[in-house]
């Protein structure tokens, strides 16, 4: 557990959910359902996957406490060395005079959306496989229903130099149905919930952004995990109620029954 009074440089996340940083550490509260969880589960999970280390933001569980009070959460270390961290919105607003979100009001095909996307960031950075890295992502957020992939977690690294890599994939608290306050009860069907699950990149079908981004680039993505694997990483979240570790466990097995072809 950590204090509240102790971390600095406080910052606010997408919503209202509280965010900090002391020294190389991020801390995240949840603040509509198991956002940290969320994190921790679907980071160890991406340690099954063909990812590399480094590749991926790994977050850790943890408590935040206040004046008596304590919340659930996560916690990561910064990953950006000395980078510049710059989200794809700002790139463009920077680069190009006009966000990504004009960019999709301006072109109404998805297909086409993503390829611009695509096109425009490697023709401003140079990084020539983006395109495989927003299959990559896009497959982890179809897999585990992250519903808050827009333009501002969607990031690249600049060096002090001006060259330019992907950030390591991060910010998954929006997948696995955590959002028990607003949009999925726990006395909900989760089955009627993962029907009802929307994504925000490109479209609104995690399933048609999946096809558009391997059509497209190609699919780059394998996961090795089983129902054990993902049992053993809920019993370590002994913060968090059984029935929210249990929950979260029917739905992974759901995913990984609908998205099988990632698996061996």
């Amino acid at each position: 557990m950590i204090e509240l009074f102790s971390l600095r440089d406080r910052a606010s996340s997408a919503g209202n959910q509280m965010k900090f940083r002391s020294g190389n550490l991020w801390y995240k509260v949840d603040f509509l359902g198991y956002e940290g969880l969320s994190e921790y589960v679907i980071s160890s999970l991406l340690s099954f996957s063909n990812l590399c280390h480094g590749e991926y933001v790994n977050y850790e569980l943890t408590e935040i406490s206040r004046e008596g009070e304590s919340w659930n959460g996560c916690v990561s270390e910064d990953f950006t060395g000395g980078w510049q961290l710059i989200t794809l919105d700002r790139l463009f607003q920077q680069m190009l005079g006009y966000g990504v979100n004009q960019m999709y009001l301006e072109e109404p095909d998805h297909r086409r959306r993503l390829q611009l996307v695509v096109e425009s960031t490697v023709g401003l950075t140079g990084i020539r496989d983006f395109g495989a890295y927003m299959s990559r992502m896009l497959t982890i957020d179809a897999l585990f229903l992250n519903e808050d992939r827009h333009a501002q977690n969607i990031a690249l690294l600049m060096s002090p130099t001006g060259t330019y890599k992907p950030a390591p994939l991060f910010d998954h608290g929006a997948g696995l149905l955590s959002d028990t306050t607003l949009d999925y009860p726990m006395e909900g069907n989760i089955f009627d919930q993962i029907r009802c699950a929307k994504s925000r990149s490109f479209c609104q079908d995690f399933d048609e952004q999946v096809d558009l981004a391997e059509e497209l680039y190609g699919q780059h993505l394998k996961f090795a995990f089983t129902r054990r694997d993902v049992e053993e990483i809920l019993d370590r979240a002994v913060q968090y109620p059984e029935s929210v570790r249990h929950r979260v466990l029917e739905i992974i097995l759901q995913r990984r029954s609908k998205y099988r072809y990632l698996f061996p």
